[in-house]
């Protein structure tokens, strides 16, 4: 990893991203594409290590309190967050400044801060997201090879639900002709149900694939399924947005399952519950 002095931290949109790249190395991730234009190995993680000073800086500033999200291009949890702590420092300041918080991750790292994520809550409002992709473990370990198991993840989510902090799951990317089964659907949803998680944001069963994921995702594909690099090719040539065959069912599978257990499951719904800052809070502040 390598240290930078950033110059701002919060988007126009209240999100930030503490560091860039990652170790996870799942096959597909999108953040490798080129037009994010990364100048230093994906590996080669980038600290912004002056990020929570510029964080107090800009929530003491703030006029009205608001939800900041984090790790929407890179993971809050990675491996490096072990030492450096650059999250949990963050996670800090939102909670003495009473914001809320949005975090997402694939790592249950996040439960070492469990203490501050249900004061944040307390206080104002939490969400934890997480990423779940694959019901098969081993297909998850080819596929997201330096993470915590999909079990695992589902384990967090339950310590979350029994500690009262709600929890929404990115069902993204289902990937042809690899997890994009109804049982693999199925099992995922399974799981939510059994957490009670508030809402599942799922943009389509596909994926999206450009330059510089395209070839990563292609090589790996090469090494753990040989000729289906090939079966892409025929089938979907260059585009950007990867659909599978089955998205129609699995959709409707998807909705019907939601549907049936009061889970958020349209993508407007969920953004909207994600940035929303409880009205309990404006309403003291008024007094």
């Amino acid at each position: 990893m390598h240290f930078v002095e950033a110059k701002g931290i919060l988007s126009a949109q209240n999100g930030m991203n503490l560091y860039r790249g990652c170790t996870h190395g799942c096959i597909y991730c999108d953040s490798r594409s080129k037009c994010y234009q990364f100048t230093h190995p994906f590996e080669d993680i980038e600290v912004k290590e002056n990020a929570p000073l510029l964080l107090e800086k800009a929530l003491r500033s703030k006029r009205k309190k608001c939800m900041i999200g984090t790790g929407a291009m890179c993971d809050p949890y990675m491996h490096c967050e072990e030492e450096l702590r650059l999250t949990r420092r963050c996670l800090e300041i939102i909670d003495r400044y009473e914001f809320g918080v949005a975090i997402q991750t694939k790592s249950d790292r996040i439960l070492r801060d469990l203490d501050l994520l249900k004061s944040i809550n307390e206080k104002a409002k939490c969400v934890v997201q997480m990423t779940l992709t694959t019901y098969d473990e081993n297909l998850c370990g080819i596929l997201e090879p330096n993470v915590c198991t999909t079990a695992e993840r589902v384990r967090a989510l339950e310590i979350f639900r029994d500690n009262g902090i709600p929890t929404v799951v990115w069902l993204s990317p289902i990937l042809p002709f690899l997890n994009d089964t109804k049982e693999n659907i199925q099992g995922i949803l399974g799981y939510c149900i059994r957490a009670k998680v508030k809402g599942i944001i799922c943009f389509g069963m596909g994926m999206t694939l450009r330059e510089g994921d395209r070839e990563y995702y292609y090589a790996a594909l090469d090494r753990h399924f040989p000729g289906l690099k090939q079966r892409y090719r025929r089938r979907y040539g260059q585009a950007y947005e990867i659909a599978s065959d089955r998205h129609r069912e699995l959709m409707e599978l998807f909705r019907r399952i939601c549907g049936e257990n009061g889970i958020l499951c349209h993508v407007e719904e969920c953004f909207a519950y994600l940035h929303e800052f409880p009205e309990r809070y404006e309403q003291m502040t008024l007094f």
